[in-house]
This record gives C-alpha cells, sequence and structure tokens, in this order.
C-alpha cells in the first residue's frame, strides 16, 4: 500500500471542521480531486463526498481526514490552503509543477 502525502494547513483545516460540523451526514468527507491534467501539472476541484473503493482517505496535521483517488500520482503532495479574507481555497502540488489552481 502506497503512502499519500497531503497537506492541509491551518486555515483550511478550521474551515473544513466548520464545514462537516454542520453537515447532517457524518459519512462525508473532504475530497480532492484532478478535475483536469495537462503536461507536469493538473487542476484540481474541492468538494465533500462519500468514500469510494478506489479512495485512500489521508489523515493529515489537523486531524482532517482527506479522500485522494488511489493511484492518481497528481494527488500525491498536494498542499490544501484556505484563506479567509478572501474566501479563497488553492490547491498546489510542487511536486508536480508547483502550479497554484482553485
Amino acid at each position: 500500500m502506497s503512502v499519500v502525502d497531503c497537506t492541509v494547513s491551518e486555515s483550511a483545516a478550521k474551515k473544513l471542521q466548520m464545514i462537516l460540523s454542520q453537515e447532517e451526514d457524518k459519512v462525508l468527507r473532504f475530497r480532492v480531486f484532478v478535475a483536469h491534467a495537462h503536461g507536469n501539472h493538473a487542476h484540481y476541484g474541492l468538494g465533500l463526498d462519500y468514500p469510494k473503493d478506489t479512495d485512500e482517505l489521508v489523515e493529515t496535521s489537523f486531524g482532517i481526514p482527506v479522500l485522494l483517488e488511489k493511484g492518481q500520482d497528481f494527488l500525491d503532495g498536494i498542499e490544501v490552503d484556505y484563506d479567509a479574507d478572501a474566501d479563497e481555497w488553492t490547491v498546489v502540488n510542487p511536486r508536480h509543477g508547483g502550479h497554484h489552481h482553485e
């Protein structure tokens, strides 16, 4: 089994804890997915979703579990951040071009 690296910033963790605490369905988890890949980088999407057999549930340093598709190289090493002032999410993967996508 591969170990996938995923980092969630403190501000993203706080926002996610708030979102998840308001959800009635406690099975839902935070998912990061590849919306589109090209060249050496990808565009990412975020949302709440149900775990699937093809997922890996990655525990992060602030206790927020993140759903990632198993075997998806562009997801390994992602860094998720949230800017509360701008109300914007960003996902960066320094291992794949360092692109910043929301």
